[in-house]
């Protein structure tokens, strides 16, 4: 396909800079990249579609936009993994508070088309509006639609239907590539509705495929490339492309593939993941150099990581984390993780950094890929349930900090500096001398040492495996810092002073000095701040968490603004909210989280979240008198620093009760394996061949369900034949993904169940696993006549293609079946899913027979299902179903995120699936784990209402099954939160 070419328009004032390319609407050159230096210079604003146009550049320090330089801090979120469109904006706000500038956003083709030609971008799938709420929110968008995402999702984000279909996928099939091109025209369309560039959005970068590393020196490869490049384009989406390197490998480099003479549009990017018990790597400046030095591979294009590691993921059972749960992915990935590589990431150069994950969410439904199970929290910063935890702390102080000091974005290794006993980086601004140095301990134990900057000899302690970035020369409007031992974490104008942020670990001493030519009126604010003038040096001390928040003002240095100096260890520095509005800046100290602020006359009006009751601080423009929370009038006094304080805390979240879980009711729900059941609607699975990477065995039919558009979730196959008298056992071959199993009965009477074993080191990462199930037929069995052999087989999810060989192709279900002292002639045939949910989607359902007939949906009429009460004991093979309502009374205005627990004896062998109001928001397997507790979304969660919540549960005979325990568990509360829209979920 031709390449569109789309003309561009200069921001007034660029041309200087030497910037090449701007936003669309007028004339413009070929590239992207700024040729000419750029100077250190104030940030971009905050973006939003402004419906003004922008320009969107970059050279080898760090992206420009609008002629500006810019660190881009980003968090990963998937709006699939939370379906629910009203918290999307919740977490999006949660992040832009903590100090992220951008959101970075897979998007599944299989979440979004059911089948061929089909696509649905409407309710839970609404990418149209997730673009708008970012946008709202104030965050830019790293948009990554694939085709192939990976992203440890059924298939890799390809279609179930694409497992059947003609073509080599990734690759420059044309079969292939006619099914990528509908779907991204369909994504492009919308996309191309929110360009940042055309002031009708935020997106600001766009990803095409995804950890490419197959057939990067083939033609296929680089064709393959090259058709996606110029496709999007041609759909008119004019920001700057990238594709992200699956590590350090110097692959899809600038120039190594035909962009259609486009040139300087294209960023190289690379991900990684590395261990908390490896050194930090120096993947940029300090590194090794050449094309598999990381950010050196492309020397004129910033450094940048669309994905490092925020976390990492879970596979069933929990052998990366021993059992332990994501719980122990966020203690071994925790706060020091993330100052020790985030740090070092910044002095390599990595001026565009996402963190995979922010945000990790729910793999709903039939949604994850086989290495992972239902959560995807993946020891992230915000966790499943939506909570802040301890891992925000160096998000935040590093993302307010880039956002609000230039001088960050454009660094040069400066000379060596030592500190005994610590991994030293020193950099400096080279347009304003401004030095940064990070401080590295890779020990277990704190190191005491001494570092030399601005002049001074300066006492730094590291905790171990920690970090530590310190700064001198840094301007402070019309002040100079001339070192520090603390962290700045942000510098603003709030009315008629200035304000500047120190932070660091509790305990510490900070130490600022501040270059003043006259003595300083200093006003201590806090008991515990001290201070000392000399020889035109201010040194300010104060033990950082010993009381909150410590400050000093210094003022009457021949500068004619204040300036007010504030110190904050981890947790205080949680309590600050610096916000930016069209009336000035303001500063909020004390709740949870600061949502949004505005100025209407003489009042801010703060929308917010408080836990605990919390003192309200608020600084900002001149003249300001009044303040408001969550629309409630707050009394405040003016106070010496010209703040306005509350006169009094403002509330914390009242208690939130939960009722217990009774009135269940039962009823079995495998028919299917009964020999008088009716399957003469089913279709005959008697094909011969097949698209799939397993081999048809000769002489049979295909069993493969993805052949009969059976895509997600259970599979049944009935087998009937005559005479099974001389039959001694049956042979079931079958191949699924990670904790498959197969149930078989003849002639309604059990056969037995084989399920594949639980992944350790050497196979979590298997994605198909195949085996086969020898059940002897007991000799009752054994007789003349019609028989029917019935077998469900739980497929689990479809491998990924991380390699690009077709493995998401790979069969799921029955492969081949033989018998063993007899050869009947059976015909086969198969059903799965019924027709997709036309608002939950396709990967909510599977082809169990109460998901056929709705059993799992709100209003199903189970008055005459047996009462039963749990704990459960039974021994059966099959299939059961339990179904209750409860009612939820949250308190207006409180968030409450609340999950749903199962508890039962380890040895007891079942598994369940999780429905509340018809949505499949999980599946547990009780002897395997490690997830014992599933977050029930708000939105598809009634808070202030009715729910319906039904459990399918998969029993052996080889133990008793339950369930066992079922519990309602608050995940967390708080007072604040965003406004929900039930997300619609119809009934039977």
């Amino acid at each position: 396909m031709a390449l569109s070419r789309r003309s561009f328009s200069a921001l007034a004032g660029t041309a200087a800079l030497g910037l090449a390319l701007g936003g669309s609407g007028g004339p413009g050159a070929s590239s992207a990249y700024a040729a000419r230096e750029v100077p250190t210079g104030p940030p971009p604003p905050a973006p939003s579609a402004d419906g003004r146009p922008h320009t969107v550049t970059f050279d080898h320090y760090s992206l420009l936009v609008d002629g500006r330089r810019m660190v881009l801090w980003s968090g990963e979120m998937h709006p699939f993994r939370l379906p629910s469109p009203s918290l999307w904006r919740d977490v999006l706000q949660k992040m832009r508070a903590h100090g992220y500038n951008a959101v970075s956003a897979y998007v599944a083709w299989n979440y979004h088309s059911p089948a061929p030609g089909s696509y649905d971008f409407t309710g839970v799938r609404d990418l149209d509006l997730f673009l708008r709420t970012a946008a709202e929110c104030g965050l830019y968008v790293v948009l990554r639609p694939g085709p192939y995402i990976n992203a440890e999702v059924d298939g890799g984000g390809f279609p179930g239907w694409l497992t059947a279909a003609e073509g080599a996928a990734r690759t420059d099939d044309p079969a292939y590539l006619r099914h990528v091109d509908e779907w991204l025209g369909h994504v492009d369309a919308i996309a191309a509705r929110h360009l940042f560039t055309r002031g009708d959005g935020t997106v600001l970068l766009y990803q095409i495929e995804n950890e490419y590393d197959a057939h990067v020196d083939e033609p296929a490869g680089r064709a393959y490339m090259s058709h996606l490049y110029k496709k999007v384009r041609a759909d008119g989406i004019d920001v700057p492309l990238f594709h992200n390197d699956k590590g350090r490998n110097g692959y899809w480099t600038p120039g190594s593939f035909d962009t259609g003479g486009e040139q300087g549009r294209w960023l190289y990017g690379f991900d990684g993941y590395p261990s908390p018990s490896r050194t930090p790597p120096d993947w940029g400046t300090f590194g090794a150099g050449g094309r598999t030095g990381g950010a050196t591979a492309s020397p004129r294009t910033p450094g940048f990581m669309p994905e490092f590691g925020g976390g990492w993921f879970d596979p069933w059972g929990g052998v990366f984390f021993k059992g332990k749960g994501y719980a122990e992915a966020r203690r071994t990935r925790d706060a020091a993780y993330e100052r020790r590589f985030h740090l070092t990431n910044l002095a390599n150069g990595i001026t565009a950094h996402n963190v995979y994950m922010t945000f990790g969410g729910t793999s709903w439904g039939w949604l994850p890929a086989p290495v992972v199970y239902t959560s995807y929290d993946y020891g992230a910063a915000l966790d499943e349930g939506r909570q802040l935890t301890a891992k925000l702390a160096p998000m935040h102080q590093s993302g307010h900090m880039l956002r609000t000091f230039p001088d960050f974005a454009k660094l040069d290794r400066a000379a060596e500096v030592k500190a005994a006993g610590l991994t030293t980086y020193h950099l400096e601004n080279p347009d304003t001398g401004a030095q940064v140095h990070v401080l590295r301990n890779d020990g277990d134990r704190a190191v005491a040492s001494t570092l030399r900057a601005g002049g001074e000899e300066l006492p730094v302690t590291v905790p171990g495996r920690d970090a530590l970035l310190l700064a001198a020369g840094l301007r402070l409007g019309q002040r100079r810092l001339r070192c520090a031992t603390a962290q700045p974490m942000l510098f603003m104008s709030a009315g008629r002073q200035d304000v500047v942020v120190f932070c660091g670990r509790r305990g510490d001493m900070a130490r600022v000095v501040l270059e003043c030519d006259q003595e300083p009126l200093v006003t201590r604010l806090s008991q515990q701040a001290a201070y000392v003038w000399d020889k035109g040096l201010l040194r300010l001390t104060a033990p950082l968490g010993a009381g909150g928040l410590i400050g000093a003002r210094v003022e009457g240095d021949g500068v004619d603004r204040p300036l007010l100096v504030l110190f904050a260890d981890d947790a205080t520095s949680l309590r600050l909210w610096p916000r930016d509005t069209p009336s000035g800046a303001v500063l909020v100290y004390g709740p949870e989280l600061l949502r949004t602020a505005a100025l209407s006359g003489s009042t801010v009006h703060l929308t917010g979240d408080t836990v605990a009751p919390a003192g309200l601080e608020v600084w900002g423009p001149r003249g300001i008198d009044g303040v408001t929370w969550n629309g409630g009038a707050v009394r405040t006094a003016a106070t010496g620093s010209e703040s306005l304080r509350a006169a009094a805390p403002l509330p914390g979240v009242p208690k939130v009760e939960l009722p217990a879980l009774g009135g269940w009711r039962a009823r079995t729900g495998n028919p299917e394996a009964g020999p008088g059941f009716d399957d003469s609607s089913w279709p005959v699975a008697d094909r011969r061949t097949s698209h799939s990477t397993t081999a048809v065995p000769e002489g049979r039919p295909v069993l493969f369900a993805d052949d009969y558009g059976f895509h997600y979730g259970d599979v049944w196959y009935r087998g009937t034949f005559t005479d099974a008298s001389g039959v001694e056992s049956v042979s079931l071959s079958y191949s699924t993904g990670t904790q498959g199993l197969l149930m078989a009965w003849l002639d309604g009477e059990p056969l037995g169940t084989h399920r594949m074993p639980v992944p350790d080191d050497a196979t979590l990462r298997r994605g198909t696993w195949t085996d086969t199930a020898v059940l002897p037929v007991r000799g009752a069995l054994r007789t003349g006549g019609r028989h029917v052999l019935s077998v469900l087989v739980r497929r689990m999810a479809h491998d990924q293609d991380g390699a690009s060989r077709d493995t998401h192709k790979a069969a799921r279900g029955l492969t081949e079946v033989t018998f063993a002292g007899a050869a009947p002639k059976v015909t086969w045939r198969i059903q799965g899913e019924a027709a997709p949910d036309p608002v939950r989607g396709p990967l909510n359902s599977g082809g169990l027979h109460g998901e056929r007939e709705g059993w799992h949906l709100p209003g199903f009429p189970d008055r005459d299902w047996e009462p039963v009460a749990f704990p459960r004991a039974e021994r059966r093979q099959g299939v059961t179903w339990y179904r209750t309502t409860f009612r939820l009374a949250v308190p207006a205005g409180v968030d409450a995120s609340v999950g749903l627990t199962l508890q039962d004896d380890p040895r007891r062998a079942y598994r369940a699936q999780i429905f509340l109001n018809g949505w499949n928001l999980g599946q547990y397997v009780n002897d395997v784990g490690p997830q014992h507790t599933f977050v029930l979304p708000n939105g598809i969660l009634r808070t202030r209402g009715a729910n319906t919540l039904a459990l399918a549960v998969l029993s052996e005979l080889t133990t008793e099954a339950g369930p066992g325990q079922v519990r309602l568990t608050l995940l967390g509360a708080a007072a604040g939160g965003v406004p929900v829209t039930p997300v619609p979920s119809p009934g039977h």
